[in-house]
Protein backbone atom coordinates (compact mmCIF):
# COMPACT_ATOMS: atom_id res chain seq x y z
CA UNK A 1 0.00 0.00 0.00
CA UNK A 2 1.74 3.37 0.50
CA UNK A 3 2.18 3.46 4.61
CA UNK A 4 2.35 1.79 7.38
CA UNK A 5 0.33 2.27 10.25
CA UNK A 6 2.63 3.99 13.68
CA UNK A 7 2.17 1.27 15.87
CA UNK A 8 1.92 1.87 19.45
CA UNK A 9 2.11 -1.58 21.66
CA UNK A 10 5.39 -3.15 22.15
CA UNK A 11 4.60 -6.64 23.48
CA UNK A 12 4.94 -9.93 22.01
CA UNK A 13 1.68 -11.84 21.24
CA UNK A 14 1.45 -15.15 21.76
CA UNK A 15 -1.84 -16.82 20.23
CA UNK A 16 -1.98 -20.24 20.22
CA UNK A 17 -2.09 -23.33 21.94
CA UNK A 18 -0.54 -25.30 19.26
CA UNK A 19 3.17 -24.58 17.79
CA UNK A 20 2.94 -23.38 14.14
CA UNK A 21 6.58 -24.92 12.82
CA UNK A 22 8.27 -23.77 9.57
CA UNK A 23 9.42 -21.10 7.78
CA UNK A 24 7.15 -20.24 4.72
CA UNK A 25 5.19 -22.51 1.92
CA UNK A 26 7.11 -21.48 -1.38
CA UNK A 27 8.47 -19.32 -4.32
CA UNK A 28 6.07 -19.38 -7.09
CA UNK A 29 8.45 -20.99 -9.82
CA UNK A 30 7.29 -20.96 -13.51
CA UNK A 31 4.00 -19.25 -12.73
CA UNK A 32 1.64 -18.50 -15.50
CA UNK A 33 -1.48 -17.03 -14.16
CA UNK A 34 -4.33 -15.85 -15.57
CA UNK A 35 -4.46 -13.58 -18.81
CA UNK A 36 -5.92 -10.40 -18.00
CA UNK A 37 -9.50 -9.59 -19.05
CA UNK A 38 -11.20 -7.21 -21.42
CA UNK A 39 -2.16 -2.45 0.11
CA UNK A 40 0.14 -4.14 0.01
CA UNK A 41 1.69 -2.38 2.20
CA UNK A 42 5.67 -3.49 3.42
CA UNK A 43 4.51 -2.90 7.03
CA UNK A 44 8.26 -2.92 8.13
CA UNK A 45 9.00 0.81 9.30
CA UNK A 46 11.08 1.87 11.77
CA UNK A 47 8.54 0.97 14.58
CA UNK A 48 8.62 -2.06 17.39
CA UNK A 49 4.71 -2.72 16.94
CA UNK A 50 3.46 -5.98 19.02
CA UNK A 51 -0.02 -6.99 19.36
CA UNK A 52 -1.09 -6.86 22.49
CA UNK A 53 -4.82 -8.07 22.80
CA UNK A 54 -6.28 -10.97 20.66
CA UNK A 55 -9.63 -12.98 20.17
CA UNK A 56 -8.70 -16.15 19.08
CA UNK A 57 -11.61 -18.56 16.97
CA UNK A 58 -9.07 -21.01 16.23
CA UNK A 59 -5.17 -22.43 15.59
CA UNK A 60 -4.26 -23.30 12.18
CA UNK A 61 -0.78 -25.07 11.75
CA UNK A 62 -0.49 -24.66 8.01
CA UNK A 63 3.58 -23.96 7.55
CA UNK A 64 5.13 -21.67 5.21
CA UNK A 65 8.37 -20.98 3.37
CA UNK A 66 9.05 -17.32 2.25
CA UNK A 67 9.37 -16.47 -1.42
CA UNK A 68 12.68 -16.30 -1.59
CA UNK A 69 13.72 -18.74 0.52
CA UNK A 70 13.06 -21.74 -1.42
CA UNK A 71 16.50 -22.79 -2.42
CA UNK A 72 17.36 -22.74 1.55
CA UNK A 73 13.65 -24.12 2.53
CA UNK A 74 14.53 -28.11 3.14
CA UNK A 75 10.87 -28.61 3.31
CA UNK A 76 8.88 -27.76 0.27
CA UNK A 77 5.05 -28.44 0.05
CA UNK A 78 3.70 -31.46 -0.97
CA UNK A 79 2.14 -31.65 -4.33
CA UNK A 80 -1.82 -30.79 -4.89
CA UNK A 81 -4.06 -33.75 -5.89
CA UNK A 82 -4.08 -33.57 -9.47
CA UNK A 83 -7.87 -33.74 -10.69
CA UNK A 84 -9.32 -30.45 -11.80
CA UNK A 85 -7.33 -28.02 -11.18
CA UNK A 86 -6.70 -24.05 -10.86
CA UNK A 87 -6.52 -22.49 -14.21
CA UNK A 88 -4.10 -20.37 -15.27
CA UNK A 89 -1.03 -21.53 -12.96
CA UNK A 90 1.55 -24.08 -14.26
CA UNK A 91 2.69 -27.20 -12.73
CA UNK A 92 5.02 -26.40 -10.74
CA UNK A 93 2.80 -23.11 -8.96
CA UNK A 94 -0.27 -25.68 -8.43
CA UNK A 95 2.51 -28.05 -7.13
CA UNK A 96 3.29 -25.57 -4.18
CA UNK A 97 -0.28 -25.58 -2.97
CA UNK A 98 -0.23 -28.08 -0.21
CA UNK A 99 -2.06 -30.81 -0.47
CA UNK A 100 -3.97 -30.48 2.70
CA UNK A 101 -5.20 -27.06 1.66
CA UNK A 102 -8.84 -26.72 0.70
CA UNK A 103 -8.99 -23.06 0.34
CA UNK A 104 -6.97 -21.44 -2.54
CA UNK A 105 -7.07 -17.28 -2.94
CA UNK A 106 -5.23 -16.54 -6.54
CA UNK A 107 -4.54 -12.78 -6.74
CA UNK A 108 -3.31 -12.18 -10.64
CA UNK A 109 -2.10 -9.02 -11.49
CA UNK A 110 -2.40 -7.43 -14.84
CA UNK A 111 0.94 -7.24 -15.72
CA UNK A 112 4.64 -6.98 -14.12
CA UNK A 113 4.57 -3.28 -13.19
CA UNK A 114 0.77 -2.78 -12.68
CA UNK A 115 -0.98 -2.14 -9.19
CA UNK A 116 -4.04 -3.84 -10.78
CA UNK A 117 -5.23 -7.72 -9.83
CA UNK A 118 -8.14 -9.57 -9.84
CA UNK A 119 -8.90 -11.89 -6.95
CA UNK A 120 -10.84 -15.29 -6.88
CA UNK A 121 -11.32 -17.49 -3.79
CA UNK A 122 -10.78 -21.46 -4.99
CA UNK A 123 -12.12 -24.42 -2.82
CA UNK A 124 -12.24 -28.23 -3.01
CA UNK A 125 -14.44 -30.14 -1.19
CA UNK A 126 -13.05 -33.32 1.06
CA UNK A 127 -11.94 -35.62 -0.93
CA UNK A 128 -12.67 -34.12 -4.07
CA UNK A 129 -9.44 -33.05 -6.48
CA UNK A 130 -11.84 -30.89 -8.48
CA UNK A 131 -10.62 -26.39 -7.44
CA UNK A 132 -14.33 -24.59 -7.77
CA UNK A 133 -13.79 -20.94 -8.23
CA UNK A 134 -16.01 -18.53 -6.42
CA UNK A 135 -16.82 -14.81 -6.96
CA UNK A 136 -14.08 -12.40 -8.90
CA UNK A 137 -12.75 -9.16 -7.15
CA UNK A 138 -10.93 -6.72 -7.99
CA UNK A 139 -7.87 -5.63 -5.89
CA UNK A 140 -4.80 -3.66 -5.71
CA UNK A 141 -1.50 -4.25 -5.59
CA UNK A 142 2.12 -2.63 -5.15
CA UNK A 143 2.47 0.80 -6.79
CA UNK A 144 5.53 -0.59 -8.76
CA UNK A 145 3.82 -4.29 -9.55
CA UNK A 146 5.19 -7.39 -8.42
CA UNK A 147 8.86 -8.87 -7.84
CA UNK A 148 10.22 -12.44 -6.85
CA UNK A 149 12.39 -11.12 -5.07
CA UNK A 150 10.82 -8.49 -2.52
CA UNK A 151 12.95 -5.82 -0.76
CA UNK A 152 11.97 -3.60 2.07
CA UNK A 153 10.83 -0.35 0.18
CA UNK A 154 10.67 -1.54 -3.62
CA UNK A 155 6.79 -0.72 -3.49
CA UNK A 156 6.19 -4.44 -5.23
CA UNK A 157 4.57 -6.91 -3.91
CA UNK A 158 5.98 -10.66 -3.54
CA UNK A 159 5.50 -13.70 -6.06
CA UNK A 160 4.52 -16.80 -4.75
CA UNK A 161 2.08 -19.18 -2.43
CA UNK A 162 1.96 -18.18 0.93
CA UNK A 163 -0.26 -19.50 4.09
CA UNK A 164 -3.01 -17.31 5.35
CA UNK A 165 -2.84 -17.70 9.53
CA UNK A 166 -3.51 -14.69 11.11
CA UNK A 167 -6.26 -11.85 11.04
CA UNK A 168 -6.88 -8.34 12.85
CA UNK A 169 -8.39 -5.23 12.81
CA UNK A 170 -8.93 -1.87 13.79
CA UNK A 171 -12.36 -3.24 13.98
CA UNK A 172 -14.32 -5.99 15.76
CA UNK A 173 -13.60 -9.30 13.86
CA UNK A 174 -16.88 -10.13 11.78
CA UNK A 175 -19.25 -12.48 13.09
CA UNK A 176 -17.92 -16.40 12.01
CA UNK A 177 -14.79 -15.24 11.69
CA UNK A 178 -12.47 -18.59 11.56
CA UNK A 179 -8.80 -17.14 11.45
CA UNK A 180 -7.10 -16.00 15.26
CA UNK A 181 -8.05 -12.31 14.92
CA UNK A 182 -6.69 -9.57 16.59
CA UNK A 183 -8.75 -6.21 17.31
CA UNK A 184 -5.92 -3.92 18.50
CA UNK A 185 -6.36 -0.07 18.25
CA UNK A 186 -2.75 -0.19 16.76
CA UNK A 187 -4.44 -1.06 13.31
CA UNK A 188 -4.15 2.59 12.41
CA UNK A 189 -3.23 4.11 8.72
CA UNK A 190 -1.96 7.44 8.33
CA UNK A 191 -1.53 9.79 6.31
CA UNK A 192 -1.82 9.31 2.18
CA UNK A 193 -0.85 6.93 -0.24
CA UNK A 194 1.31 6.36 -3.01
CA UNK A 195 -1.02 8.93 -4.99
CA UNK A 196 -2.06 10.84 -2.20
CA UNK A 197 -5.19 9.08 -1.62
CA UNK A 198 -6.37 8.91 2.33
CA UNK A 199 -5.26 5.71 4.10
CA UNK A 200 -8.31 6.48 6.91
CA UNK A 201 -9.50 2.68 7.58
CA UNK A 202 -7.16 0.84 5.65
CA UNK A 203 -6.53 -0.81 8.48
CA UNK A 204 -9.96 -1.76 9.62
CA UNK A 205 -9.47 -5.52 8.31
CA UNK A 206 -6.54 -7.06 7.89
CA UNK A 207 -5.42 -10.46 7.03
CA UNK A 208 -1.49 -11.56 7.29
CA UNK A 209 0.50 -12.82 4.00
CA UNK A 210 2.90 -15.17 5.83
CA UNK A 211 5.54 -14.12 3.63
CA UNK A 212 9.07 -13.26 6.05
CA UNK A 213 6.78 -13.18 9.27
CA UNK A 214 5.93 -15.80 12.33
CA UNK A 215 2.70 -17.37 11.62
CA UNK A 216 0.94 -17.85 14.93
CA UNK A 217 1.28 -14.36 15.71
CA UNK A 218 -0.56 -10.85 14.96
CA UNK A 219 -0.16 -9.38 11.83
CA UNK A 220 1.39 -6.41 13.61
CA UNK A 221 4.17 -8.69 14.75
CA UNK A 222 7.66 -7.29 13.56
CA UNK A 223 9.61 -10.18 13.23
CA UNK A 224 11.75 -11.13 9.92
CA UNK A 225 13.16 -14.19 9.92
CA UNK A 226 14.48 -13.33 6.79
CA UNK A 227 16.03 -9.75 7.99
CA UNK A 228 14.52 -6.66 7.77
CA UNK A 229 16.24 -6.18 4.36
CA UNK A 230 13.63 -8.66 2.45
CA UNK A 231 10.70 -6.64 3.99
CA UNK A 232 7.64 -7.82 5.63
CA UNK A 233 3.97 -6.50 6.80
CA UNK A 234 2.72 -7.77 3.75
CA UNK A 235 -1.16 -8.18 4.17
CA UNK A 236 -4.56 -8.10 2.59
CA UNK A 237 -6.62 -5.44 4.33
CA UNK A 238 -8.96 -2.79 3.02
CA UNK A 239 -8.82 -0.87 -0.18
CA UNK A 240 -8.02 2.69 -0.15
CA UNK A 241 -8.31 3.43 -4.02
CA UNK A 242 -5.08 3.58 -4.68
CA UNK A 243 -1.66 1.09 -5.12
CA UNK A 244 -0.50 -0.83 -1.74
CA UNK A 245 3.42 -0.41 -0.64
CA UNK A 246 3.75 -4.24 -0.83
CA UNK A 247 0.14 -5.69 0.11
CA UNK A 248 -3.04 -6.63 -1.77
CA UNK A 249 -5.93 -4.32 -0.63
CA UNK A 250 -9.85 -5.22 -1.44
CA UNK A 251 -13.34 -3.64 -0.71
CA UNK A 252 -14.51 -3.82 3.09
CA UNK A 253 -17.50 -6.10 1.64
CA UNK A 254 -14.99 -8.43 0.61
CA UNK A 255 -12.67 -8.52 3.38
CA UNK A 256 -15.48 -9.35 5.27
CA UNK A 257 -16.22 -11.91 3.43
CA UNK A 258 -13.08 -13.78 3.62
CA UNK A 259 -12.72 -13.37 6.98
CA UNK A 260 -16.13 -15.62 7.39
CA UNK A 261 -14.83 -17.89 4.84
CA UNK A 262 -11.17 -18.92 5.33
CA UNK A 263 -10.91 -21.50 7.79
CA UNK A 264 -7.90 -22.10 9.31
CA UNK A 265 -9.02 -26.17 9.63
CA UNK A 266 -9.10 -26.13 5.23
CA UNK A 267 -5.79 -24.70 5.24
CA UNK A 268 -5.92 -21.66 3.00
CA UNK A 269 -3.61 -20.22 1.02
CA UNK A 270 -2.88 -17.27 -1.23
CA UNK A 271 -1.44 -17.65 -4.90
CA UNK A 272 -0.17 -14.13 -5.90
CA UNK A 273 1.83 -13.07 -8.86
CA UNK A 274 1.25 -11.02 -12.40
CA UNK A 275 -0.49 -12.83 -15.41
CA UNK A 276 2.29 -14.62 -17.51
CA UNK A 277 4.91 -14.26 -15.44
CA UNK A 278 6.93 -17.83 -15.61
CA UNK A 279 10.38 -16.83 -13.69
CA UNK A 280 13.32 -19.30 -14.39
CA UNK A 281 13.60 -22.47 -12.44
CA UNK A 282 15.65 -23.56 -10.02
CA UNK A 283 18.79 -25.85 -10.53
Amino acid sequence: MARHAQSRARTRLSRRSKAVGGLALSTLVGTALWAWPASGDDHSSATDAKSTTSSTASGPDTPRVPVSAAKSAPNAAPNAPAGRPIPGLSDAARKRIPADSRQALVVTGKGMDSFESRVVLYTREEGSDDWEPGPTWSAHNAAHGWTDDHRYGDLRSPIGVFSLTDAGGLLAAPGDTKLPYDHNNSFVADGTGVEGEPLAGAFDYVIAINYNRDPGTSPLDQHRPLGDAKGGGVWLHVDHDGPTQGCVSLKPKVMQELLRTLDPNLHPVIVMGPAGYRPPVDD
